[in-house]
Protein backbone atom coordinates (compact mmCIF):
# COMPACT_ATOMS: atom_id res chain seq x y z
CA UNK A 1 0.00 0.00 0.00
CA UNK A 2 1.30 3.51 -0.63
CA UNK A 3 0.06 6.69 1.27
CA UNK A 4 0.04 9.91 0.74
CA UNK A 5 -0.03 11.14 4.48
CA UNK A 6 -0.84 15.04 4.99
CA UNK A 7 0.07 16.47 8.07
CA UNK A 8 3.17 13.67 8.41
CA UNK A 9 4.76 15.71 11.33
CA UNK A 10 1.77 16.79 13.73
CA UNK A 11 1.05 14.58 16.42
CA UNK A 12 -1.42 12.36 14.76
CA UNK A 13 0.85 12.19 11.23
CA UNK A 14 3.69 11.16 13.74
CA UNK A 15 2.16 8.13 14.61
CA UNK A 16 0.51 7.49 11.76
CA UNK A 17 3.78 7.32 9.96
CA UNK A 18 5.60 5.01 13.11
CA UNK A 19 2.50 2.73 12.85
CA UNK A 20 2.51 2.37 8.66
CA UNK A 21 5.82 1.86 8.31
CA UNK A 22 6.34 -0.77 11.03
CA UNK A 23 3.55 -2.96 8.64
CA UNK A 24 5.43 -2.02 5.94
CA UNK A 25 3.03 0.43 3.99
CA UNK A 26 5.21 2.99 1.63
CA UNK A 27 4.48 6.48 3.14
CA UNK A 28 4.90 9.90 1.26
CA UNK A 29 5.12 12.46 4.16
CA UNK A 30 3.41 15.97 3.33
CA UNK A 31 4.01 18.40 5.58
CA UNK A 32 2.34 22.55 5.14
CA UNK A 33 5.90 23.31 4.03
CA UNK A 34 5.56 21.32 0.97
CA UNK A 35 2.17 22.16 0.23
CA UNK A 36 -0.65 24.23 1.56
CA UNK A 37 -4.09 21.99 2.17
CA UNK A 38 -5.83 25.05 1.25
CA UNK A 39 -4.18 25.31 -2.02
CA UNK A 40 -6.46 22.89 -4.01
CA UNK A 41 -4.16 23.32 -7.96
CA UNK A 42 -1.44 22.18 -6.00
CA UNK A 43 -3.02 19.25 -4.11
CA UNK A 44 -4.49 17.86 -6.85
CA UNK A 45 -1.25 17.98 -8.33
CA UNK A 46 0.54 15.91 -5.95
CA UNK A 47 -2.26 13.47 -5.74
CA UNK A 48 -2.68 13.08 -9.32
CA UNK A 49 1.50 12.29 -9.72
CA UNK A 50 2.37 10.31 -6.69
CA UNK A 51 -0.91 8.56 -7.42
CA UNK A 52 -1.50 6.49 -3.89
CA UNK A 53 -3.18 4.01 -2.89
CA UNK A 54 -4.97 6.12 0.14
CA UNK A 55 -4.41 9.83 0.99
CA UNK A 56 -4.32 10.42 4.74
CA UNK A 57 -5.60 13.91 6.10
CA UNK A 58 -4.42 15.63 9.43
CA UNK A 59 -4.62 19.22 8.23
CA UNK A 60 -7.63 21.08 10.48
CA UNK A 61 -7.84 24.49 12.07
CA UNK A 62 -8.92 22.55 15.69
CA UNK A 63 -8.03 26.12 17.91
CA UNK A 64 -11.55 26.46 18.81
CA UNK A 65 -11.04 30.02 19.88
CA UNK A 66 -9.76 31.00 17.11
CA UNK A 67 -12.32 29.22 14.86
CA UNK A 68 -14.84 31.35 16.47
CA UNK A 69 -12.76 34.58 16.05
CA UNK A 70 -12.14 33.44 11.86
CA UNK A 71 -15.12 31.52 10.78
CA UNK A 72 -13.90 31.89 7.34
CA UNK A 73 -10.44 29.98 7.87
CA UNK A 74 -12.30 27.44 9.55
CA UNK A 75 -14.59 26.59 6.90
CA UNK A 76 -11.04 26.99 4.26
CA UNK A 77 -9.64 24.57 5.88
CA UNK A 78 -12.13 21.86 7.35
CA UNK A 79 -14.54 22.16 4.67
CA UNK A 80 -13.64 23.89 1.14
CA UNK A 81 -10.13 21.97 1.61
CA UNK A 82 -11.50 18.82 2.72
CA UNK A 83 -13.94 18.87 -0.54
CA UNK A 84 -11.27 19.47 -2.89
CA UNK A 85 -8.92 16.95 -1.93
CA UNK A 86 -12.14 14.74 -1.92
CA UNK A 87 -12.62 15.31 -5.57
CA UNK A 88 -8.95 14.79 -5.99
CA UNK A 89 -8.58 11.44 -4.59
CA UNK A 90 -11.88 10.14 -6.79
CA UNK A 91 -9.88 11.25 -10.04
CA UNK A 92 -7.10 9.53 -9.11
CA UNK A 93 -8.57 6.71 -7.25
CA UNK A 94 -7.65 6.90 -4.30
CA UNK A 95 -9.46 6.36 -0.56
CA UNK A 96 -9.40 9.45 1.53
CA UNK A 97 -9.27 8.74 5.24
CA UNK A 98 -10.04 12.52 6.80
CA UNK A 99 -10.32 12.86 10.43
CA UNK A 100 -13.08 14.85 12.69
CA UNK A 101 -14.24 15.66 15.85
CA UNK A 102 -16.30 14.54 18.49
CA UNK A 103 -17.67 18.37 18.60
CA UNK A 104 -20.00 17.68 16.15
CA UNK A 105 -22.51 16.81 18.25
CA UNK A 106 -24.03 19.48 21.13
CA UNK A 107 -23.92 17.05 24.24
CA UNK A 108 -27.30 17.08 25.45
CA UNK A 109 -27.84 13.21 24.92
CA UNK A 110 -26.30 11.93 28.31
CA UNK A 111 -25.13 8.46 26.33
CA UNK A 112 -22.24 7.69 23.87
CA UNK A 113 -23.22 9.18 20.65
CA UNK A 114 -23.77 6.53 17.60
CA UNK A 115 -22.32 7.56 13.94
CA UNK A 116 -26.20 7.53 12.99
CA UNK A 117 -26.76 10.40 15.50
CA UNK A 118 -27.48 13.63 13.76
CA UNK A 119 -25.11 16.49 14.08
CA UNK A 120 -25.64 19.13 16.15
CA UNK A 121 -23.07 21.52 16.57
CA UNK A 122 -22.74 24.15 19.23
CA UNK A 123 -19.91 26.29 17.70
CA UNK A 124 -17.79 27.53 14.40
CA UNK A 125 -15.18 24.28 14.61
CA UNK A 126 -17.74 21.59 15.37
CA UNK A 127 -20.04 23.11 11.94
CA UNK A 128 -17.15 23.66 9.65
CA UNK A 129 -15.83 19.82 10.29
CA UNK A 130 -19.60 18.51 9.90
CA UNK A 131 -19.66 20.13 6.38
CA UNK A 132 -16.31 18.53 5.61
CA UNK A 133 -17.75 15.26 6.59
CA UNK A 134 -20.97 16.25 4.24
CA UNK A 135 -18.71 17.29 1.06
CA UNK A 136 -16.73 13.77 1.48
CA UNK A 137 -19.75 11.82 1.37
CA UNK A 138 -20.60 14.11 -1.78
CA UNK A 139 -17.85 13.97 -3.16
CA UNK A 140 -15.89 10.29 -3.34
CA UNK A 141 -17.15 6.89 -2.84
CA UNK A 142 -14.32 5.39 -0.91
CA UNK A 143 -13.57 7.07 2.37
CA UNK A 144 -13.63 6.45 5.89
CA UNK A 145 -13.98 9.64 7.73
CA UNK A 146 -13.16 8.89 11.25
CA UNK A 147 -14.36 10.66 14.38
CA UNK A 148 -12.46 11.25 17.27
CA UNK A 149 -11.37 13.22 20.29
CA UNK A 150 -9.02 14.09 23.06
CA UNK A 151 -5.86 13.55 20.82
CA UNK A 152 -2.53 12.97 22.74
CA UNK A 153 1.20 11.34 21.62
CA UNK A 154 4.43 11.68 21.98
CA UNK A 155 4.72 14.26 18.88
CA UNK A 156 2.86 16.68 21.11
CA UNK A 157 0.39 19.03 19.38
CA UNK A 158 2.39 21.90 17.79
CA UNK A 159 -0.60 23.76 16.38
CA UNK A 160 -2.06 24.15 20.17
CA UNK A 161 1.52 24.26 21.91
CA UNK A 162 1.55 20.87 23.30
CA UNK A 163 -1.45 18.53 24.24
CA UNK A 164 -3.33 18.67 27.82
CA UNK A 165 -1.03 15.91 28.90
CA UNK A 166 2.18 17.91 28.27
CA UNK A 167 1.03 20.85 29.57
CA UNK A 168 -1.22 19.44 33.01
CA UNK A 169 2.25 17.71 33.58
CA UNK A 170 4.51 20.95 32.77
CA UNK A 171 2.28 23.12 35.29
CA UNK A 172 2.42 20.27 38.09
CA UNK A 173 6.01 20.11 37.60
CA UNK A 174 6.33 23.84 38.44
CA UNK A 175 4.10 23.34 41.66
CA UNK A 176 1.43 24.95 40.29
CA UNK A 177 -2.09 23.80 41.25
CA UNK A 178 -4.40 22.97 38.92
CA UNK A 179 -8.15 23.57 38.49
CA UNK A 180 -9.63 21.47 36.02
CA UNK A 181 -13.27 21.30 34.18
CA UNK A 182 -15.52 18.14 35.73
CA UNK A 183 -18.17 18.92 33.88
CA UNK A 184 -17.25 17.86 30.15
CA UNK A 185 -17.17 14.15 29.93
CA UNK A 186 -15.77 12.75 26.80
CA UNK A 187 -12.33 9.69 25.89
CA UNK A 188 -9.32 11.19 25.99
CA UNK A 189 -7.45 9.28 22.89
CA UNK A 190 -3.67 7.98 22.62
CA UNK A 191 -3.10 8.64 19.11
CA UNK A 192 -0.52 5.41 19.14
CA UNK A 193 -4.02 3.52 19.42
CA UNK A 194 -5.84 5.57 17.09
CA UNK A 195 -2.88 5.26 14.28
CA UNK A 196 -3.33 1.41 14.87
CA UNK A 197 -6.93 1.13 14.38
CA UNK A 198 -6.83 3.30 11.37
CA UNK A 199 -4.52 0.99 9.74
CA UNK A 200 -7.04 -1.86 10.58
CA UNK A 201 -9.49 0.01 8.84
CA UNK A 202 -8.16 1.18 6.08
CA UNK A 203 -7.29 -2.52 5.12
CA UNK A 204 -10.89 -3.28 4.83
CA UNK A 205 -13.24 -1.70 2.08
CA UNK A 206 -16.30 -1.01 4.48
CA UNK A 207 -16.10 2.42 3.72
CA UNK A 208 -17.95 5.19 5.19
CA UNK A 209 -18.35 7.27 8.93
CA UNK A 210 -16.75 6.08 11.85
CA UNK A 211 -15.62 6.33 15.47
CA UNK A 212 -12.30 5.59 17.14
CA UNK A 213 -11.77 6.64 20.36
CA UNK A 214 -10.11 5.22 23.71
CA UNK A 215 -12.38 3.02 25.59
CA UNK A 216 -14.38 4.66 28.23
CA UNK A 217 -15.36 8.00 29.57
CA UNK A 218 -14.20 10.71 32.17
CA UNK A 219 -14.04 14.09 32.70
CA UNK A 220 -11.04 16.33 32.23
CA UNK A 221 -11.11 16.72 36.01
CA UNK A 222 -10.57 12.36 36.38
CA UNK A 223 -8.45 12.30 33.57
CA UNK A 224 -5.76 15.08 35.04
CA UNK A 225 -6.56 12.89 38.33
CA UNK A 226 -5.37 9.31 36.85
CA UNK A 227 -2.28 11.64 35.22
CA UNK A 228 -0.77 12.80 38.27
CA UNK A 229 -1.58 9.19 40.25
CA UNK A 230 0.27 7.43 37.47
CA UNK A 231 3.26 10.20 37.20
CA UNK A 232 3.43 10.04 40.92
CA UNK A 233 2.60 13.88 41.57
CA UNK A 234 1.38 14.93 44.91
CA UNK A 235 0.13 18.14 43.16
CA UNK A 236 -3.02 19.46 43.95
CA UNK A 237 -6.27 19.46 41.52
CA UNK A 238 -9.60 20.67 42.12
CA UNK A 239 -12.76 20.16 40.35
CA UNK A 240 -14.48 23.10 38.61
CA UNK A 241 -16.85 23.85 36.68
CA UNK A 242 -17.01 25.27 32.95
CA UNK A 243 -18.18 27.87 34.23
CA UNK A 244 -15.38 29.55 35.85
CA UNK A 245 -13.56 29.66 32.98
CA UNK A 246 -15.60 32.33 31.10
CA UNK A 247 -15.13 31.45 27.48
CA UNK A 248 -16.96 33.01 24.25
CA UNK A 249 -16.99 29.29 22.91
CA UNK A 250 -19.78 26.52 23.51
CA UNK A 251 -18.47 23.16 23.97
CA UNK A 252 -20.64 19.92 24.32
CA UNK A 253 -20.79 18.89 27.90
CA UNK A 254 -21.09 15.81 27.19
CA UNK A 255 -19.33 13.88 23.53
CA UNK A 256 -18.76 10.43 24.18
CA UNK A 257 -18.79 8.51 20.79
CA UNK A 258 -19.79 5.12 20.68
CA UNK A 259 -17.64 2.53 18.56
CA UNK A 260 -20.55 -0.42 17.43
CA UNK A 261 -20.14 0.65 13.94
CA UNK A 262 -16.20 -0.24 14.66
CA UNK A 263 -17.16 -3.06 16.49
CA UNK A 264 -19.36 -4.50 14.05
CA UNK A 265 -16.91 -4.71 11.32
CA UNK A 266 -14.91 -7.43 13.19
CA UNK A 267 -12.53 -4.70 14.39
CA UNK A 268 -10.48 -4.90 17.38
CA UNK A 269 -11.58 -3.29 20.43
CA UNK A 270 -10.21 0.21 21.75
CA UNK A 271 -7.62 0.18 24.82
CA UNK A 272 -9.52 1.60 28.22
CA UNK A 273 -8.28 5.57 28.09
CA UNK A 274 -6.49 4.43 31.72
CA UNK A 275 -4.52 1.88 29.90
CA UNK A 276 -3.72 3.73 27.09
CA UNK A 277 -2.65 6.92 29.45
CA UNK A 278 -0.44 4.33 31.31
CA UNK A 279 1.08 3.03 28.03
CA UNK A 280 1.59 7.00 27.25
CA UNK A 281 3.30 7.90 30.22
CA UNK A 282 5.65 4.80 30.28
CA UNK A 283 6.53 5.79 26.32
CA UNK A 284 7.22 9.55 27.57
CA UNK A 285 9.50 8.54 30.61
CA UNK A 286 11.50 6.07 28.04
CA UNK A 287 12.07 8.82 25.59
CA UNK A 288 13.32 10.88 28.58
CA UNK A 289 15.71 8.57 29.58
CA UNK A 290 17.12 7.81 26.08
CA UNK A 291 17.91 11.26 25.56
Amino acid sequence: MRVLLIGANGQLGTDLRRTFEAKGVSVVPLTHADADVCDSGRIGEIVSSIRPDAVVNTAAFHKVEECEKQPERAYQINSLAVRSLAQACERAGATLVHFSTDYVFGGGKGSPYEVEDAPNPVNVYGASKVSGEHLIAFNIGKYFTIRTCGLYGLAGSSGKGGNFVENMLKRAAAGQPLRVVDDQVLTPTYTADLARTVLELMQTTTYGLYHITSGGQCSWYEFTCKMLALSGSSTEVSPVRSDDFPSPVKRPAFSVLSKNKLYGIGLERMPHWEDALDRYLQARRARAASG
